[in-house]
């Protein structure tokens, strides 16, 4: 009863950062199949995302608001999310390997690995989970705020998600203590 745990949205200048974590089944058919979310393409992203909901032991979902972003600083709301992610879990699993070199404080053994979103086949799901979760809000967002752009660019500082914040300034989604955002306030 391993659990991976990943993250998608540290890097954005909007939206929540969201966590998964995962426990697969030892007979899941896709065993050896999942790779880091940014390296899979959106519709076998998907078809892999509806499996994991589906098949997978435990599966839980958390995020950290941009308020606690904002409060906390990027990396403590990202553990803050990561331990959300595995109180989740409606089974506790015996041990916990998060995808990076850091640890969130949790209840059960866990450990580190770097770059574990493409050599652990559980982080890998998380990752796949997390990004379509992340994806989605970015494109509610985006009807929200249409003049950003989010469901094309997720909140990343891209050419033109700068030029919509110059020419719109930031909305209620942006990340006030990012430097970008925080200089056009």
């Amino acid at each position: 009863m391993i659990a991976g745990v990943d993250e998608v949205g540290r890097g954005p200048l909007a939206g929540p950062v969201v966590t998964a974590a995962v426990i697969l089944s030892a007979d899941d058919p896709y065993l050896g199949k999942y790779r880091d979310s940014k390296k899979v393409a959106e519709k076998k992203r998907l078809r892999l995302y509806h499996h994991i909901r589906k098949h997978a032991v435990a599966c839980s979902v958390a995020m950290a608001t941009i308020d606690e972003i904002d409060r906390l600083n990027i990396l403590h709301a990202t553990m803050l999310s990561m331990r959300r992610s595995v109180e989740g879990l409606s089974v506790t699993p015996a041990r916990v390997l998060v995808d990076g070199n850091r640890i969130p404080d949790l209840a059960v053994p866990a450990e580190a690995v770097i770059g574990g979103d493409d050599s652990v086949q559980q982080i890998a799901a998380a990752s796949i989970v997390a990004k379509v979760v992340r994806d989605r809000m970015m494109a509610m967002f985006d009807c929200r705020y249409p003049g950003y752009q989010f469901g094309k660019h997720k909140g990343y500082g891209t050419k033109a998600h700068m030029d919509a914040l110059h020419a719109h300034g930031p909305c209620p989604i942006h990340r006030k203590s990012f430097a970008p955002i925080a200089r056009l306030l």
